[in-house]
């Protein structure tokens, strides 16, 4: 079995192939070119390296996928790749709807071109829901996105949606709600704590600025909601799920469990900044996973102050190691 992985460099795109690979597939990624010649996560994982097939391309340019699709013809696509910080699609919503619109679009265009009877899975997101009508979000609830990313999003959700019910393909979208781990992104608020916790204990900083502390997510673990994606294509239907813990917690209850985890009190080191303060914020997002429950038999393993901590130890040993 042969899995192709958009986004294989990032954090969910790391768990991800790590996970396949245990269960037997042949792993082959996207990586977009750069004059680094990096690989993301994998830079810091040389054996893992080893076991993916790396194909230079880019979402935005279909010539590159449709190359990639006819030599690899993948029976399982994940199309994890996106512009997928939330602040930037502020400052370049064009880029955020290139890569996210028509980055989705080229993908589905070249599956359903090379590999039709193959399985398609498109990596959504929470803030679809964005100024939430319902106190839990549910595949039902009404979507009221609040961000160009979160409109990139549900655009590229409806056109998965279209494609399935015209071409009669087998395409899935998760809709995930926020998730962390150590790999995640340091221009992310969570990983922005944990490195300040991290650094801040060791002498190497001595503050950190924050935008909304109030501001509510419901944080899960990465490596769990890999698990999720690929159970969503061992099923004989395709279909739409909500991947989330069902738990909230506060912006500013991170930072006090982050720096707990290190002995420290955050509000010694923690300030808010108004230039971190989105110019239409998503105060409150909670999951509503029985769904996947049901039909998937997927559960979250990793609590909230576990992968917290997590995060703060992986930084502490950056750190301590220079």
């Amino acid at each position: 079995m042969r899995a192709l992985v958009s986004g294989i460099t990032g954090q969910d795109g790391y768990y991800l192939a790590k996970f396949l690979l245990e269960q037997g597939y042949e792993i082959h990624g996207i990586v977009r070119r750069n004059s680094q010649k990096t690989y993301g996560v994998w830079d810091g994982d040389e054996q893992g390296k080893k076991l993916i097939h790396f194909y230079y391309g880019d979402v935005t340019d279909k010539t590159s996928l449709d190359s990639i699709y006819r030599e690899v013809k993948p029976n399982m696509v994940f199309h994890l790749a996106a512009q997928s910080f939330v602040q930037e699609s502020w400052s370049n919503p064009e880029v955020t709807y290139d890569v996210n619109i028509k980055g989705t679009l080229n993908m589905l265009n070249s599956f359903r071109e090379y590999t039709p009877e193959g399985k398609f899975y498109f990596a959504c997101s929470s803030e679809i829901y964005g100024k939430v009508q319902d106190e839990i979000q549910s595949e039902s609830s009404r979507m009221w996105p609040r961000s160009p990313y979160g409109i990139s999003k549900l655009a590229a959700f409806w056109t998965c949606i279209n494609y399935r019910e015209s071409y009669n393909l087998f395409v899935c979208n998760g809709i995930l709600f926020n998730h962390e781990s150590p790999f995640r992104g340091i221009e992310f608020v969570t990983r922005k704590i944990s490195l300040a916790a991290a650094k801040i204990k060791l002498g190497l900083e001595n503050h950190l600025k924050l935008g909304n502390l109030d501001a509510k997510r419901d944080w899960g673990f990465s490596g769990d909601y890999v698990r999720a994606m690929y159970l969503m294509l061992q099923q004989d239907n395709p279909d739409d799920y909500v991947i989330a813990t069902g738990e909230t917690h506060s912006v500013g209850e991170f930072a006090e469990a982050a720096f707990r985890s290190v002995g420290l009190d955050y509000r010694n080191y923690v300030t808010t900044d108004p230039k971190y303060i989105r110019p239409a914020e998503v105060q409150y997002l909670r999951g509503d996973a029985s769904k996947a429950r049901r039909i998937l038999g997927w559960e979250p393993k990793v609590k909230f102050n576990e992968l917290v901590k997590m995060m703060v130890e992986a930084d502490l040993g950056r750190f301590s190691k220079r």
